[in-house]
């Protein structure tokens, strides 16, 4: 497996095409549920089901990491990246783990579990505020004309405010590999991830403009993120997130 690093995160904007995306209607999002997964692996479509259903529904913020390291099995993940494999491997070193697997859902930033079993996953995102480990910072994204607005409520400590761009659907037909034969339906793939800010306890506003989400190859949505970090390439507990999804999806 490959050795891991973080990329420095990207130091700036963000923006949605105006008109083309909304905030989730259902209110704030009870937690986020990150799968680690790979089109290459065989216990993967469930998990991947799992996480569609959870995207569905709305209750989460639900996205998809697909990692690189199980392309030597004979078919190259059409949605995975190094970025996303290395995000994998900072998690473990939070988690003081000596490896990864897949599926993986890790939950607010704080736990992991097998990523097929949604039961688990829905009981845990429901108990967790219980354990303070729930999602306490408010997040409002609004898109207004030609303005993206991010509001982030007021809290405890500080954290990194993280865009996550994610392709809405794809639904890929597998012709090699564990998965020979299958087709597959992936929702919330993370493309591309970075830093457009710093939250530090207090109420923080960002205006950025609203043109960048097309200008990002595939995006059909995006998804804010507090969180903090364990060190500079340590990424850490998630305390807040919202998510926002185009009218009209990637296919």
């Amino acid at each position: 497996m490959p050795r891991p690093h973080i990329p420095e995160c990207l130091a700036i904007l963000l923006a949605l095409t105006a008109g083309a995306a909304h905030a989730q209607d259902a209110g704030a999002p009870k937690g986020v549920v990150e799968l680690f997964t790979s089109q290459g692996c065989s216990s993967c479509p469930p998990a991947d089901k799992a996480l569609e259903t959870l995207a569905r529904e709305g209750k989460v913020v639900a996205l998809s990491y697909h990692v690189d390291y199980w392309n030597y099995l004979g078919w190259t993940d059409t949605l995975a990246s190094k970025d996303n494999t290395d995000r994998q491997y900072a998690y473990a070193r939070m988690f003081g783990r000596n490896g990864v697997y897949t599926p993986q859902a890790v939950l607010n930033g704080r736990e992991h579990i097998n990523g097929a079993d949604i039961t688990g996953i829905r009981a845990r995102i429901a108990s967790m505020p219980q354990e303070d480990k729930g999602l306490k910072v408010p997040v409002d994204v609004e898109v207004k004309n030609d303005e993206l607005r991010i509001r982030v409520g007021p809290g405890e400590g500080k954290a990194n405010i993280v865009i996550a761009y994610f392709e809405q659907e794809r639904t890929i037909d597998i012709d090699k590999g564990e998965n020979r034969g299958k087709t597959v339906n992936y929702w919330h793939a993370v493309t591309d991830m970075e830093t457009i800010g710093m939250w530090e306890g207090k109420e923080t506003n960002l205006v950025l403009p609203a043109d960048m989400l097309k200008k990002k190859k595939k995006a059909g949505g995006c998804a804010v993120l507090i969180q903090r970090m364990k060190s500079a390439d340590t990424p850490g507990a998630i305390l807040g997130a919202r998510v926002l999804t185009g009218e009209h999806a990637s296919r």
